[in-house]
């Protein structure tokens, strides 16, 4: 994955409470199971006046001329709840967000994101709306969000920061722990000898 650092945009505000994630990709604009095409589908009921015939909605703020390349997406609480499809966070992904700054999160939605390389920073909602069509600037290092002369500070688990800060998927994050793994393995091997002798017979037939 891409490490997230700093990230400036427009933030654009979907500001609704409770944006499940068949809002965000419904079922019917799932048609593979692979992380690509997903983006034309991306709050489908909402994007299009005619979903059949797509037709944009101007109105839909991802329409909007000013949202045109944004990165950071806002919404209200509890964004992304009901069902935990992973096509939600890669909708989002391909049509080029990689910050979703909202009051509160599905905590699956929010895993999800991580595991993606999408930020999920929470901030209250009075402040989550005063960012609205304004450039921001996220730095996950420093835990911070930025806009003008205002910054605001925001918490996240260490782990997600690593993750996200280092690009790393669940196994990348596994795997940095390989020095303390391979040391336990080894004592172990002497310690229960017994408990490998099946696996070495497998790697001598």
């Amino acid at each position: 994955m891409i490490p997230f650092t700093t990230l400036s945009s427009i933030a654009v505000p979907v500001l609704r409470d409770n944006v499940d994630t068949d809002a965000v990709i419904p079922s019917r604009e799932m048609r593979s199971t692979g992380r690509t095409g997903l983006a034309d589908g991306l709050f489908a009921p909402w994007r299009y006046s005619d979903v059949d015939a797509r037709l944009p909605d101007p109105d839909f703020a991802l329409n909007r001329p000013e949202a045109r390349g944004a990165r950071i997406l806002l919404g209200g609480a509890n964004f992304g709840c009901g069902s935990s499809r992973e096509h939600a966070v890669w909708a989002l992904a391909e049509w080029g967000i990689r910050c979703v700054i909202a009051a509160s999160f599905a905590p699956i939605f929010a895993a999800n994101c991580v595991r993606n390389g999408l930020l999920p920073l929470t901030l209250p909602s009075a402040t989550v709306a005063s960012l609205a069509w304004r450039e921001v600037c996220v730095d996950l290092a420093a835990q911070t969000v930025a806009e003008g002369a205002d910054s605001y500070p925001f918490d996240i688990g260490a782990e997600a920061k690593q993750m996200l800060l280092h690009g790393l998927d669940a196994i990348d994050l596994t795997l940095t722990q390989a020095p303390a793994i391979e040391a336990w393995t080894a004592a172990d091997r002497v310690a229960r000898p017994w408990a490998y002798l099946a696996s070495h017979r497998e790697s001598t037939t």
